[in-house]
């Protein structure tokens, strides 16, 4: 049975989006979190560090789902004006109410089908309801049904969205695997 749960537990978070040296300056799903110059300076274990820290913060750095005690999948989940997406040219602000966003969907290998992403939408939506957002924004592919490569899937498919209740709200600028990214919204 699959269960969500803010993602308090650093190890857990590093399995799902940490590299596999913890001294490589990529992932940990910083980049949308970081200016990307402060995200490019982090060296050796600065990265997993400033996670660590975020795990252990009142609020997390998004949602994990569980397969019992197995951890099988990620959600980045925050408000939108805590990530580089608030100072963004390519995905517009559509009015001044202080939204969170969900912008990195991750499921483990061998967990994929299992609906994990479906989980991982209704635990990001109940942790942003939780921590007093008003609305909930993701910024997926409108891919009409076509195969969006692995390595890109992480932003999700607006079908995924709308499955979990998000409404297309707008269009971006922006493009992922050749696929325009849409604008999706939830009221809470």
């Amino acid at each position: 049975m699959l269960t969500v749960r803010p993602a308090h537990t650093f190890d857990d978070v590093a399995t799902m989006v940490g590299p596999k040296r913890p001294d490589a300056t990529v992932c940990f799903c910083l980049s949308h979190r970081l200016p990307a110059k402060v995200n490019r300076s982090m060296k050796e274990t600065d990265r997993g560090d400033y996670v660590r820290s975020l795990c252990e913060s009142a609020v997390p750095p998004g949602v994990l789902a569980y397969d019992g005690d197995e951890v099988v999948g990620w959600a980045a989940v925050a408000p939108r004006s805590d990530t580089t997406l608030a100072r963004s040219t390519k995905v517009p602000h559509l009015d001044d109410l202080p939204v969170w966003s969900v912008w990195c969907l991750r499921v483990r290998p061998g967990h994929r089908g299992e609906g994990v992403t479906s989980a991982l939408l209704a635990g990001a939506i109940d942790f942003a309801r939780d921590n007093g957002a008003p609305i909930l924004e993701g910024y997926p592919v409108d891919n009409d049904g076509r195969r969006v490569d692995l390595t890109m899937a992480f932003v999700g498919t607006r079908k995924m969205f709308e499955q979990a209740g998000f409404q297309y709200a707008g269009a971006t600028s922006s493009v992922t695997d050749g696929f325009p990214r849409v604008i999706m919204r939830r009221r809470l």
